[in-house]
């Protein structure tokens, strides 16, 4: 028998609390942002905004648009300035926003006016109780708005197993339920690599469901400001390989193992053992390491990633 669905409010009545983050975003692309958070098609929504930076023009932007709506429909806050991750780990630690989902924003992306309708309606459709995690796939725009492509399409399912390799969607595209956001409060302001990555690792950890939607439902900006941008052209795939060998991806792997036994208590207990496993295995030789990933399962979404997976375990850069 199936478990029951989750007993929150439908999905049109249910409250969506927006958690943005901004460090000086040009005023062009917050305005657009925040245009297109407020033109969703799921109304009862509210935008919190953490201030990480100290640029005058935000600011003025800002409170021009809590002058123009309800109040308590935008709120501003200062960010703790420890980065983008901190920033929004900060958000999520706030226990004055409630509501009955969240979703990350970025400062300069453009949402579809379905963005939030689709993902609650995925979220409630869900025939489980507990941590539930929903992102998407993207379409790339340029700093004009052009559209020049997608993010790469992932058809394999979320999982731990993935989650330990690989994040399952950019956080611009994240939205989970309340369940999720006391998890991830409970495990508090650790050193993590990202906060997307971070929501993908501790939610499946835990036992909760993550969903995957193949529709793009932001338009995501690609420019010289990004922090992370979309791993799909030739030059992108070349300095990820680049990385590789920098040992960049084993130093976020520390970073992130290093969170995970701070709350192994929030993990099941097959969890723990798929990472006892991961662990053990970065830490054996040649042999050992490549049967212990075996065993575990670990994947990456995509045939190149699952390329790289491999050359990472063969040169003992996991």
């Amino acid at each position: 028998m199936s478990k029951p669905a989750d007993h929150g409010p439908q999905s049109a009545q249910a409250h969506v609390a927006v958690l943005m983050c901004v460090y000086h975003p040009a005023e062009e692309y917050l305005r657009q942002q925040l245009d297109s958070i407020l033109n969703q098609t799921h109304r009862n929504l509210s935008i919190w905004v953490s201030d990480d930076g100290d640029d005058q023009v935000t600011r003025d932007v800002l409170a021009e648009y809590q002058g123009r709506l309800p109040v308590g429909r935008l709120s501003v806050v200062e960010g703790p300035r420890k980065g983008f991750a901190a920033n929004f780990l900060s958000m999520v630690n706030r226990k004055e926003i409630e509501a009955d989902y969240y979703a990350f924003s970025d400062q300069d992306d453009i949402w579809e006016p379905q963005k939030l309708e689709r993902a609650l309606d995925k979220l409630q459709g869900l025939a489980r109780i507990g941590p539930a995690l929903y992102g998407s796939r993207t379409r790339l725009i340029d700093e004009k708005g052009g559209e020049i492509g997608q993010s790469p399409l992932f058809a394999r399912p979320p999982s731990f197993r993935n989650a330990l390799v690989q994040s399952m969607a950019g956080g611009n595209t994240m939205v989970f339920n309340r369940t999720a956001k006391e998890l991830l409060s409970k495990a508090g302001m650790l050193d993590v690599v990202s906060h997307d990555w971070w929501a993908y690792l501790l939610i499946t950890g835990a036992g909760g469901e993550a969903i995957y939607d193949p529709d793009p439902w932001i338009r995501y900006r690609q420019h010289g400001g990004n922090l992370m941008g979309a791993n799909v052209s030739i030059w992108a795939r070349l300095l990820r390989l680049r990385w590789l060998f920098q040992n960049r991806f084993r130093a976020w792997n520390v970073v992130n193992l290093s969170a995970l036994d701070e709350v192994r208590d929030l993990l099941t207990a097959e969890n723990r053992r798929v990472l006892e496993l991961f662990v053990n295995a970065r830490k054996s030789g040649l042999v050992t390491r490549c049967a212990l990933l075996i065993k575990i399962g670990v994947y990456r979404q995509t045939r190149t990633g699952n390329m790289g997976l491999l050359l990472a375990a063969i040169t003992n850069k996991l």
